[in-house]
């Protein structure tokens, strides 16, 4: 992961989650932008009070979208999964799957699909090969329950776990440029990036990437 340019800590505001903080710093100020599984809006909303961009989002569930349009923000009910093909080429600046990429059920199509709406794409996802995860496999022989992966396995709404690894091949497999990443461990923090990936895939708990379509 050499190609990976170094993200700086996010500081936009003290009370967002912290891959939110920095997913926003991934955006430019004055973009559009296209959230995908926006949930109750908190992210769309971090972008309009602080990159000041064109936000809109989809959301599966009826409750994230009524809580949205509560605050005030274009949001339409969709399915990732089978939604995004009906956008138009070049409709955004940024695309945006945080923390969905896991629960739809054709990850590369939707990626895909992504970047053939926007010029950049942004992923987080909780990293499935990280130590916690593969201790628990090894002792416990359960499959893991953590602070990111909370669901019992059988009423969990991910499909598709992935380390961290997996996503950069099929980053790669589709032909996306990686911009940007970052790995988060239990704390929030970035892990160095000049680290090896074994050391990302070990060590994080997340991961958030910026990837581009290649011309």
């Amino acid at each position: 992961m050499s190609d990976m340019r170094s993200l700086a800590s996010p500081n936009i505001r003290a009370d967002a989650r912290v891959d939110l903080l920095v997913i926003a710093n991934m955006v430019q100020s004055g973009s559009r932008v296209l959230d995908v599984g926006c949930g109750d809006g908190t992210l769309l909303r971090l972008l309009s009070e602080t990159r000041n961009v064109d936000a809109r989002g989809m959301e599966l569930s009826q409750k994230g979208v009524n809580d949205c349009v509560a605050k005030g923000l274009s949001v339409i009910q969709g399915n990732a999964d089978l939604d995004l093909a009906d956008y138009p080429d070049d409709a955004f600046d940024y695309v945006i799957l945080s923390q969905t990429l896991q629960a739809t059920y054709h990850p590369r199509r939707v990626l895909e699909h992504m970047l053939r709406i926007g010029k950049y794409a942004i992923v987080s996802f909780p990293n499935f090969g990280h130590w916690r995860i593969r201790t628990q496999l090894m002792f416990k022989g359960r499959m893991p329950v953590t602070e990111n992966l909370s669901y019992a396995w059988y009423d969990t709404p991910n499909i598709h776990f992935c380390t961290i690894r997996d996503f950069v091949a099929m980053s790669e497999d589709i032909g996306a440029g990686i911009e940007r990443g970052v790995a988060l461990n239990r704390w929030g923090l970035p892990i160095r990036f000049e680290a090896p990936w074994w050391v990302w895939n070990l060590f994080g708990e997340q991961g958030v990437f910026l990837l581009r379509r290649k011309s």
